[in-house]
């Protein structure tokens, strides 16, 4: 109870809270539910004067622990001279079949129990239970006082401790159910078996003719919904949810947009259709890895820009005009944009950046980088290799290239027709990457260690 004391669990469904400090300027009820519980009181008691003063012994701190048990609230109050008297207030407790209706209609909403479990009284629960007979919040009549100094009305001290129990109202509404006869553990326990019974063996109401499912949520029934938040809190309580669908095993096709209606300027329906077939593969690929069904985070694509996403649609091999399209929209040539997709296709984004951006590596990743060089063949079989530009190291007499990229990894290019070009996927190994770039036999080196040039080195072209 976020600043007020305590509640323990007493014999049976009891609780008692520690006393409350001084409600010095405070409204002793915030909530709907505590002022519901305070009006009842001002409209029960016969004098005004016996509540004001009740009002100031519990602003001034004099009721002790208050306890809690079915049909009755108790504590000790003082008066300013100290003289302590145990006052109860009694509550009418609900019978079994009483009990009943208010269970069946907690477990027919599952915003009526998320709202108990989020410590909130839900108004509907009350409406709902007023309807069928039961008055949840006390009326009229309904607190009725006993006190030790023998007054026969709501004397100062039964005053002084309704005034304290609205405020645990405000704070834990469980303390009115507990009044009426069941403590939060067993009402808990007893709305868990009610729900499990109802999963097991659905009646028509809940369901059993496709129309809802008793669980509160917006369906072909029309039933009230709640929010997600609200059936999470409710998880313990609810019915089981059922198992995840299974994916299904391809794409969905998406409608065709080839209709004799003429289309908006500028909007093309077979380039829509394109991106619509897409949107529907990447989202299939995205729902199996959900699913658990394969692959994993790795599978999930991170986010692209505009220039990368170009490069990715043209992977998929479409049309020549959509091709087009893509490498005007990304401001490349065809020729850079076939280079691009060549890298996509060995290594997705990572590949891309490797192949469009340069980057200088620190001094200590290129230190790390020539040892992994000079490492990675044994005696006459090392090639020399002579740093270009940035991270990328040229082969001396061939036409061909190491890049590392910014993961540490060594990707293989190979120059054809006077440009470089991505030749395979990435190797944690200089040498097996380089391997995938098909060497001739006349371009390694008689042996020596890896020539590694400064910087500034501009021979073999880039």
């Amino acid at each position: 109870m976020s600043g007020y004391g305590h509640g323990h669990a007493g014999g049976g469904d009891e609780r008692t809270f520690e006393a409350l400090p001084p409600a010095k300027g405070a409204a002793f009820a915030r909530t709907w539910w505590g002022r519901a519980w305070l009006k009842a009181l001002e409209d029960t008691a016969l004098d005004g004067q016996q509540l004001k003063a009740g009002r100031r012994h519990a602003r001034a701190g004099a009721v002790g622990a208050v306890s809690v048990r079915p049909g009755r609230i108790t504590a000790v109050v003082k008066d300013r001279d100290g003289t302590a008297h145990r006052s109860d207030v009694l509550v009418r407790e609900f019978s079994e079949e009483e009990w009943e209706r208010l269970l069946d209609l907690a477990v027919d909403s599952a915003g009526h129990i998320a709202a108990l479990l989020d410590r909130e009284m839900p108004p509907h629960l009350v409406e709902d239970a007023a309807v069928s007979g039961l008055d949840l919040l006390p009326g009229i009549g309904d607190l009725d006082p006993e006190c030790g100094c023998e007054a026969w009305d709501h004397c100062p001290h039964t005053s002084a401790l309704c005034y304290q129990v609205a405020r645990l109202l405000d704070e834990d509404p469980f303390v009115l159910l507990l009044m009426r006869g069941r403590g939060e553990r067993t009402l808990l326990d007893q709305l868990q078996a009610r729900s499990a019974r109802r999963a097991a063996a659905p009646s028509e109401r809940d369901g059993q003719d496709g129309s809802g499912d008793g669980s509160g949520v917006e369906g072909a029934g029309g039933m009230p919904g709640v929010s997600a938040s609200e059936a999470y809190a409710a998880r313990d309580i609810l019915p089981p949810l059922p198992a995840p669908p299974g994916a299904l095993s391809a794409p969905g096709e998406p409608p065709s947009l080839d209709t004799e209606t003429d289309p908006e300027p500028g909007v093309d329906p077979t380039a829509l259709e394109f991106l619509a077939t897409d949107a529907a593969a990447r989202a299939h690929r995205m729902l199996v890895v959900a699913l658990g069904g394969g692959g994993g985070p790795e599978f999930v694509e991170p986010p692209l820009t505009v220039a990368q996403d170009a490069v990715r649609l043209a992977a998929g091999s479409p049309a020549s005009w959509i091709t087009a399209r893509l490498a005007d929209g990304s401001g490349r040539s065809r020729a850079d944009l076939d280079a691009a997709t060549r890298a996509w296709r060995f290594g997705g984004a990572a590949a891309l950046a490797v192949l469009e951006e340069e980057w200088t590596p620190d001094a200590d990743t290129l230190a790390r980088a020539a040892a992994r060089l000079a490492e990675a063949w044994e005696g006459d079989e090392r090639p020399v290799l002579r740093r270009t530009a940035g991270a990328r190291w040229t082969v001396v007499g061939a036409e061909a290239q190491l890049r590392l990229g910014a993961d540490g990894r060594w990707w293989p290019y190979r120059k054809a027709g006077g440009r470089w070009s991505p030749a395979g996927p990435a190797d944690r190994d200089p040498a097996s990457a380089l391997a995938t770039a098909s060497l001739p036999s006349d371009a390694t080196g008689a042996g020596g260690a890896v020539g590694v040039t400064g910087v500034g080195a501009t021979g073999g072209g880039r």
